[in-house]
């Protein structure tokens, strides 16, 4: 009987001090770990998996956190800086995507870690120059990574995956509350409740934003059989531009993806091609009275996927070249 009241006093005192809800949040952010991962396996090919390494990453590192919170009994200083490396690091995909055009591509990745380095020095500061105090993060560096997590909603709440983007830049946002302008680090760490809400909040997002990729994945798509139809030869032409384009749209979001609208309508006026390509995929503007133009448009559309995309991630959401050279034949 007595062990019994022992145990159920120190189970009190666990919950009572926010080890249990930090012990969750790890737990929870290690979800979202295999959440990024599972990203980074479904983008291969294609210049976002970089992005979704920066998200695991950010999450490792915050459920650590969250792990040594719950077992080992840390000052505020330690708190304060494992918060704004955990900052740093996640608002990373974000400004990954925003430099995720071939060939700077990889070159982007070093700019990205020097925004962590900066974002991160006061951390550094706060444990080799003055150690015992906290980290004094710039006015700009609070202001600077609200905006991100904004830039990275927003280039996301017009594609498929609004709901996810929300939800996860909510989350986000709870993550990074005692960094924000106006908000004290001693006052608002330690935020356990907070953090499992946040964290919790970001997965859902992470896991409805994966639902719905496995589902686009799943659908059939439109079979590459001959035809002398011009009607049903133009559909193909849609559907198979269509089965590319949307794809990248979810996986880059709308930043480049107007960029590549924009080119293609661009190349398709100048050389009097009767369709547009639009957010929503390829439509046609008037009622073609030939197949001709369509081995053009196919390069163009092919060459402007190359610059995010490589050759596999193509043949894997069903771009067929020879498909498209069969137009070519009279």
């Amino acid at each position: 009987m007595m062990t019994e009241i022992f145990l159920l006093l120190r189970l009190d005192t666990f919950v009572g001090n926010g080890q249990l809800l930090a012990l969750l949040s790890s737990a929870v952010a290690l979800v979202f770990v295999m959440l990024s991962c599972c990203a980074a396996w479904f983008a291969r090919g294609s210049t976002a998996v970089p992005a979704a390494v920066w998200s695991a990453a950010a999450a490792l590192v915050f459920g650590l956190s969250m792990l040594q919170q719950a077992t080992v009994e840390l000052d505020i200083t330690q708190m304060a800086i494992h918060r704004l490396v955990v900052a740093a690091l996640s608002v990373c995909p974000a400004m990954s995507l925003l430099g995720a055009k071939r060939p700077q591509h990889g070159v982007w990745q070093f700019i990205v870690g020097t925004l962590v380095a900066v974002l991160a020095l006061p951390a550094v500061s706060a444990v080799l120059i003055r150690p015992g105090t906290l980290p004094d993060l710039h006015l700009l560096g609070r202001v600077l990574l609200p905006i991100l997590v904004i830039v990275g909603w927003m280039n996301f709440v017009g594609t498929g995956r609004s709901i996810a983007a929300t939800l996860i830049a909510v989350g986000h946002i709870g993550l990074i509350w005692p960094l924000l302008p106006g908000i004290g680090l001693e006052a608002a760490l330690p935020q356990a409740v907070l953090d499992l809400a946040a964290i919790s909040c970001m997965t859902f997002g992470g896991v409805l934003a994966l639902i719905q990729t496995s589902f686009a994945l799943s659908r059939g798509r439109v079979s590459q059989v001959k035809s002398d139809n011009l009607l049903e030869k133009n559909m193909m032409f849609a559907s198979r531009v269509n089965n590319c384009f949307v794809p990248l749209r979810e996986t880059l979001g709308a930043a480049w993806t107007l960029r590549l609208i924009e080119r293609f309508d661009l190349l398709a006026t100048r050389r009097g091609w009767p369709v547009r390509l639009t957010f929503k995929g390829i439509e046609f503007t008037q009622d073609p009275q030939s197949t001709d133009w369509q081995p053009d448009a196919a390069r163009a559309v092919e060459a402007l996927l190359r610059r995010f995309v490589s050759t596999g991630w193509l043949k894997r959401h069903g771009w067929e070249r020879s498909s498209m050279q069969e137009a070519e034949r009279p």
